[in-house]
């Protein structure tokens, strides 16, 4: 700031006013300032700023899978929502592995991060966020929901998949097969237990071998379901529990010559932005994942202001969007 106070032919305090706007400047001085930091290449130490302030205006994010279009989209959500309150965000993909996950919550702590927003892989309430609340950093849980006491923002999954679930049974299918995520995340359980206790109201058993684990993952959901379509006994409508599932049981019907609905009802949970040039149409438990990212992200802001209120759980519903993947008319939604 010398140097530019200098080369301008101003006082320091000149400069510090120009560059943080806390005074206004003539013109004139504005602009020779302005050419001198340019010449000079000057930048603001935002780190020495920061620790000043005792603030880095920073925001972690450990997420996983973001090849998986839905967390691509909540990471656009949560980055929007900071960038309109002047944060920065810092992204690191946990790959759903607890030591992943925790490489990543060590190098965001180390970076003094203001607040972390955690969607907790398996096992994370025994490691991770221990580590994250003992450090005393503001953290909102996204996604997946855990018995603990802080702040949190997920979809509604139980009801969703009760009701996928229940759509296939009003349409008269007995043999309905799920395709279900990563053991251990709180998100499969609720999805499971939505799908079991529909088939539980109609008196139905739950099949073992209608049950495919998944694992929230491209490759091994086709290969699931390419398995069990190959069967003479096969089912007769399919749910898929999130975007990544949904793909590789595509691909794996797709492999087998079969043709929804015609072969195979089908409906899953997670929509596509791209998912009207699908033919046939996905029935579907659509997500709010803009109102998920920006939901949470203003209960972080507002944990690192200094709100002090008891820690807040918040549901947000899906929205049931009705294609032809189903095999029924538009009419029979509900």
């Amino acid at each position: 700031m010398d140097d530019v106070a200098r080369l301008a032919g101003v006082s320091v305090s000149t400069v510090s006013h120009v560059l943080n706007g806390t005074r206004k400047v003539n013109p004139s001085t504005r602009q020779r300032v302005d050419a001198a930091i340019v010449e000079i290449g000057y930048r603001r130490n935002v780190v020495a700023r920061s620790l000043a302030a005792g603030r880095t205006h920073t925001v972690g994010l450990s997420i996983a899978a973001l090849t998986n279009p839905y967390f691509g989209s909540l990471v656009h959500a949560v980055e929007q929502r900071l960038s309109e309150a002047g944060y920065v965000l810092i992204l690191g993909d946990s790959h759903d592995e607890p030591s992943s996950e925790r490489r990543v919550v060590d190098s965001l702590l180390d970076r003094q991060v203001d607040g972390m927003i955690l969607a907790p892989a398996a096992g994370s309430q025994e490691s991770t966020i221990p580590e994250i609340m003992h450090s005393g950093t503001p953290l909102v849980l996204i996604d997946r929901m855990l018995d603990l006491a802080c702040d949190q923002v997920g979809p509604e999954n139980d009801v969703s998949a009760y009701r996928l679930t229940n759509h296939l049974l009003d349409a008269g299918h007995r043999r309905i097969a799920i395709v279900r995520g990563i053991e251990g995340i709180s998100s499969t359980t609720e999805r499971f237990a939505g799908y079991s206790r529909a088939l539980d109201e109609r008196g139905i058993a739950l099949d073992p071998d209608l049950v495919l684990d998944g694992r929230s993952n491209v490759e091994v959901a086709e290969s699931r379901v390419r398995e069990l379509m190959s069967n003479s006994d096969r089912p007769s409508a399919l749910v898929s529990m999130n975007n990544s599932m949904t793909i590789g049981s595509l691909k794996a019907l797709r492999g087998l010559g079969l043709s929804i609905p015609i072969d195979l009802a089908f409906v899953c949970y997670d929509d596509f932005e791209w998912s009207a040039l699908f033919e046939p149409r996905l029935t579907a438990a659509a997500q709010d994942v803009q109102t998920i990212g920006r939901t949470a992200v203003d209960l972080l802001l507002g944990r690192i202001e200094g709100r002090q209120d008891a820690p807040r759980s918040i549901r947000v519903p899906t929205t049931f969007t009705h294609g032809n993947s189903c095999g029924c008319t538009a009419t029979s939604a509900d």
